[in-house]
């Protein structure tokens, strides 16, 4: 029997739900949720398991993953080493990807799903429709959803074939468990083991005693930071000391300070570095994705995403001089 390993983003509802329709649509064998930090780390070691013989892997797939300019060079290089071990790979994402690393994919053999158009959990849906009932068309809507993607032209067709609130209550319900689960792996697999078996996330065992607390967390730290944002020209930001991601607060921020751009981060003191969220309100005109992955690569750190929506990892001592030229950028 085939051994099929779909590699997903553990941290947001696109990456979770991807996993369950690639799970749903190719009967994988196994799933592995990573975040960026980890992203690397864990291929290198699937790889290093398919040379020494301690693994075998006939299909790879990878899902809703983004690269930056530290991390991009390596990804080639090491799903090259899977293909060459006789392992096919499927890619499929929707972040910035940089034209030549598209290319130089395409050209070590992998198949490739990707465009900025739509969520990855829609271009899943939209590629293998035929494998799918109404339940992934719906699991790929909430994931627009919550990825701010709804009306896009897919997603648009999809969300609108079901009702609006029970899909919001959904979506809503089940990226909280997800962001209360980062350091629950266990967890994790059970949302994506439930969802496989076409459950709603209302049915998920303790799962909406997670998302209440995880509510009133989230209201605690933000109350709790309103006085302390920064205020720049173009930028607000302000640093969290709380166990919670600063992706949970951020658009918080935004609302508060009615900026263009908000920043929020976190100091992780293992790396050295500040953890960074970054959102964009409709004021903003340039691509925030673009420019914090060739910031963040100049101050020797991470990080890319969308237009209106990214991340980024900068060593602590680059994080004011990130700070100051992303607000120059954002004019």
């Amino acid at each position: 029997m085939n051994n099929k390993v779909c590699i997903s983003h553990k941290e947001d509802v696109d990456g979770v739900s991807s996993a369950v329709l690639i799970k749903t649509a190719f009967k994988v064998n196994s799933v592995v949720l990573v975040d960026y930090a980890n992203m690397i780390k864990t291929l290198r070691s699937m790889v290093s398991n398919i040379l020494n013989s301690l693994t075998k892997i006939d299909h790879l797939f990878i899902c809703d993953l983004g690269l930056s300019k530290k991390n991009e060079n390596e990804f080639v290089k090491i799903l090259k080493e899977i293909i060459e071990a006789k392992c096919k790979v499927t890619y499929i994402d929707h972040h910035d990807l940089d034209k030549k690393i598209l290319l130089e994919l395409k050209k070590i053999g992998v198949k490739l799903l990707h465009s900025t158009d739509e969520c990855t959990s829609i271009h899943i849906y939209n590629k293998y429709k035929r494998k799918f009932g109404s339940y992934s068309a719906f699991l790929a809507s909430a994931a627009a959803l919550t990825d701010y993607l709804e009306t896009r032209p897919i997603a648009s067709n999809l969300v609108s074939r079901f009702d609006r609130q029970f899909l919001m209550l959904e979506a809503t319900a089940l990226s909280y468990m997800i962001s209360s689960s980062q350091h629950n792996n266990d967890f994790l697999m059970t949302i994506v083991d439930d969802l496989s078996q076409n459950k709603y996330p209302h049915d998920i065992e303790g799962g909406f005693l997670k998302v209440q607390n995880h509510a009133r967390k989230v209201l605690s730290v933000v109350k709790s930071i309103e006085n302390s944002i920064i205020l720049n020209k173009n930028l607000a930001y302000v640093q969290i000391n709380s166990e919670l991601p600063s992706s949970m607060v951020v658009n918080f921020v935004l609302g508060i300070s009615g900026k263009p751009v908000a920043l929020v981060y976190k100091t992780k003191e293992d790396i050295n570095s500040c953890i960074i969220s970054i959102r964009g309100s409709n004021e903003c005109k340039v691509h925030l994705g673009r420019i914090v992955n060739s910031l963040s690569s100049v101050l020797s750190g991470s990080g890319g995403g969308h237009e209106k929506a990214c991340g980024a990892v900068i060593p602590k001592d680059k994080l004011w001089e990130f700070i100051k030229q992303l607000d120059k950028k954002t004019r």
